[in-house]
């Protein structure tokens, strides 16, 4: 699986008129580098999939978009799902890619990064060890930063065409493969149901935005939060800028509704754009 975006492809442009005839680049998105070939007609790489040079050109002016190589042409990683009626698509950064649904990025890509904006969200509530839950799987980053060093993780995702794009990306697939990550399809706020109380040691609850996902928000879903969260275990709750208007409306309601819940000391963490609460 050869995936590209426009990081990879414009350096390609620079060097084809240099006479070269191979030279390192990556083949998934920043993760590896190989070396390719330069022929007149486009790029080969070593599995011997072709890029032709329009292709090449095409994916250089796309800064928002991700490509995967076919052997009739290139596709751009994006999808529409029938069961949320959201568009998702692989958005490239100088790191790890994002996922972008409904027009918002999922991860911060201003000032931050993918990775380290999930690093910061894990470190609020370090050390990860038990049993963890991970609210929102997206493209895995944090089930599969949690599970590095938790017993275990267990992340649940709403949308199975998200899973399609984590299954295109490079860098997310010890997702798949991790023997600690186990993976579950449907409504957080109807599956929380099913785990018992004082299963988790730590949750990490990243969702959607709220105009996209107000239950995940509810007094009622954090009833069940605190539920099944072990004593004296620790939430993070990703509730954007805390600096921002927006941020400030939201992170007000977040944490009355913990409160009510019964969550405790409740700390902001303007570092990883949320709270920390205890039980």
């Amino acid at each position: 699986m050869i995936v590209l975006s426009h990081f990879q492809t414009r350096p390609l442009l620079a060097v084809r008129q240099r006479s070269l005839t191979s030279v390192t680049v990556s083949a998934d998105l920043g993760l590896t580098t190989v070396e390719v070939q330069l022929t007149p007609d486009g790029v080969v790489f070593p599995t011997g999939e072709r890029v032709s040079w329009k292709d090449v050109a095409r994916i250089t002016g796309t800064e928002n978009q991700c490509f995967l190589a076919r052997p009739d042409g290139i596709e751009s990683i994006q999808v529409f799902s029938p069961v949320t009626n959201w568009s998702r698509s692989l958005l490239a950064t100088a790191s790890a890619p994002t996922t972008v649904v409904a027009g918002f990025p999922m991860h911060r890509i201003q000032q931050s990064d993918p990775l380290r904006d999930t690093r910061a969200k894990i470190a609020a509530i370090a050390p990860l060890t038990g049993q963890v839950l991970d609210t929102a799987t997206g493209l895995g980053y944090t089930a599969i930063e949690a599970a590095k060093t938790a017993e275990h993780v267990t992340t649940i995702e709403l949308d199975p065409a998200a899973i399609e794009i984590a299954l295109l990306n490079p860098w997310s697939q010890a997702l798949f493969d991790h023997p600690r990550i186990t993976q579950r399809i449907g409504d957080a706020s109807e599956l929380i149901e099913e785990f018992a109380a004082g299963t988790f040691s730590r949750i990490i609850h990243d969702p959607p935005a709220f105009s996209l996902a107000g239950d995940l928000y509810s007094r009622a879903f954090y009833d069940h939060l605190y539920r099944v969260l072990t004593a004296r275990g620790r939430l993070f709750h990703y509730t954007g800028d805390l600096s921002s208007h927006s941020g400030q409306r939201v992170v007000a309601g977040v944490v009355r509704r913990l409160q009510e819940a019964g969550f405790q000391r409740i700390a902001r963490h303007p570092e990883a754009f949320g709270v920390v609460a205890f039980k």
